[in-house]
């Protein structure tokens, strides 16, 4: 029997104000986790250091940006510190057809967009700093920035953070390894969710999941489902709030 429900992909969104996580978070996800792909963006800002065309970001000029706008190539596009990003529509539909997961590194205006153009996909969860003081420690920690772009990223950090309850799931990251499990059992637990596996397997009738198991057929993990437990139901009408992490 095979050890997993086919089910439909889901596009993990990671937020949160620079200096917050998000992108470390990603990256120990995505090391023990060979399902999980990154979404890889178009940005008209130029390359950091160890950035990979291709890998961490398609790089392109603005009048290529502004040319996948036009065409309709993009699935969302926003402004962030004068630089442009956005997120190619076809490798999403693709991994979403094809059961892949995606992870995003998105700000709130990127998730708005991406959940209104793909309902019922998006899974979005916002990673708190535990305090604003501890949010510039880091921003200054990591030296990437001169001093003035620390205060412009501190000063957006509030406006970001205004946001948080638009989104699914909410993560202190107070411990980095605590953060990265909160948002692994997440997924796990998605991954799970029963409306995904319908939205490509039908009939859903009792009956038929019933024969299909006992002729072989159906793709069941008894031993995922004891580790993590029921899988809460969405609610309707409106984004579904949950804290995870130390002290959320």
């Amino acid at each position: 029997m095979s050890s997993e429900i086919a089910r439909r992909g889901i596009l993990l969104v990671l937020s949160s104000p620079s200096g917050g996580g998000k992108t470390s978070i990603g990256r120990a996800l995505r090391v023990t986790d060979p399902n999980l792909g990154l979404s890889v963006s178009l940005t008209t800002r130029p390359p950091r250091q160890g950035e990979v065309d291709g890998k961490d970001y398609h790089f392109v000029s603005a009048a290529r940006f502004d040319e996948a706008v036009r065409n309709g190539e993009l699935i969302e596009h926003a402004e962030v510190f004068g630089a442009r990003y956005g997120t190619p529509r076809a490798p999403v539909e693709s991994a979403l057809a094809a059961g892949r997961d995606l992870l995003f590194d998105i700000d709130w205006q990127g998730t708005r967009q991406l959940r209104a153009a793909l309902p019922g996909d998006v899974v979005s969860v916002f990673i708190l700093p535990p305090s604003m003081a501890e949010l510039e420690r880091r921003l200054r920690a990591r030296r990437a920035d001169d001093e003035a772009t620390v205060r412009r990223r501190m000063g957006r950090a509030a406006a970001e953070i205004a946001h948080w309850d638009e989104y699914d799931y909410v993560v202190v990251n107070r411990d980095f390894d605590l953060a990265v499990a909160s948002v692994r059992a997440i997924l796990a637990a998605e991954r799970l969710r029963a409306d995904r596996a319908r939205r490509v397997l039908l009939p859903s009738s009792p009956r038929f999941w019933h024969e299909a198991l006992l002729r072989g057929e159906g793709k069941h993990d008894d031993r995922r489902q004891v580790a993590v437990g029921s899988v809460p139901r969405r609610r309707h009408g409106r984004a579904r709030r949950r804290s995870a992490g130390s002290g959320a």
